[in-house]
């Protein structure tokens, strides 16, 4: 008979869960209290940035897991952390643990860029195609296509009636000149900062899923559902809504990432112990 894991049965802190817990929440702290009382955006420094951003710097692909944006988001993330982190550390060791953390992290804000980087190489071609030949028809080719989600379209249309009956309204088409869409670029699509846990908190899970399958977890703290499972369904969510390309301030992608690289690590080292077996 198995061992049904849940929320209640946690009662032990590991130094490795401890230790992340107290950083992660001394810099939620410390982020507060520089913006708020010392006019200091630590974001602007430890968050992760896209790789052509101004503010990008390459420490941030270890920082940024350590940054939150709200209480909600560092509630949870902290509380996943303990509740799975905790079996696979006293599982693997300390040292072994921590390790997987950091290298999940730090995989899952690879992922996220080069997702980043897929993406925005189609809307800078098409911001290039729009300044060699502007007009009503090609703005509203590009807004649909590629700023569709952080435009109105009412406006794009009223802009652009303008534009073709020679109007000019709230400041006139130039609204939308080659400078304006390469700010919305800039602002929207690569300038808004990735921050929190998850991608780590992910391969955790996916850790936790591969290590103990057949262990229950309590959905909401009432549906017991199989580790296995639940690793299953949650990835398959974050595919979808990856994929979907929902603008819900979620990094789908960085999540799934935080995952593939805690399976790469999981098969290595099993390969690892089978060969270590042999000698």
């Amino acid at each position: 008979m198995s061992q049904q894991y849940s929320p209640q049965g946690f009662r032990m802190l590991p130094t490795g869960v401890k230790h992340l817990l107290i950083i992660n929440i001394l810099m939620f702290a410390a982020t507060y209290i520089l913006r708020n009382y010392a006019g200091i955006d630590l974001e602007q420094h430890l968050a992760l940035f896209f790789i052509g951003h101004d503010l990008f710097r390459p420490w941030q692909y270890l920082t940024y897991m350590f940054m939150h944006g709200s209480i909600e988001h560092i509630f949870f993330n902290m509380f996943a952390l303990w509740m799975f982190g905790f079996i696979l550390e006293n599982y693997w060791g300390t040292r072994r643990f921590l390790i997987f953390y950091l290298i999940c992290g730090i995989g899952a804000g690879l992922v996220h860029s080069a997702v980043i980087w897929i993406t925005s190489v189609p809307v800078l071609s098409a911001i290039n195609d729009y300044a060699a030949n502007p007009s009503p028809d090609a703005l509203i080719q590009i807004c649909n296509e590629h700023f569709h989600r952080i435009i109105n379209p009412e406006w794009v249309t009223k802009v652009t009636n303008a534009w073709r009956n020679g109007e000019i309204i709230d400041g006139g088409w130039g609204y939308f000149t080659t400078n304006s869409l390469m700010d919305l670029y800039n602002q929207r699509i690569i300038g808004i900062p990735t921050v929190g846990a998850s991608g780590a908190i992910y391969g955790i899970l996916l850790a936790f899923g591969m290590m103990f399958p057949n262990e229950r977890i309590y959905l909401y703290f009432l549906v017991p559902i199989k580790a296995k499972w639940f690793v299953i369904g949650y990835a398959a969510v974050e595919l979808f809504t990856g994929v979907m390309g929902t603008q819900d301030g979620i990094a789908h992608f960085a999540h799934l990432g935080g995952m593939l690289f805690g399976l790469v690590m999981i098969l290595l080292w099993r390969r690892s112990a089978n060969n270590s077996n042999y000698q």
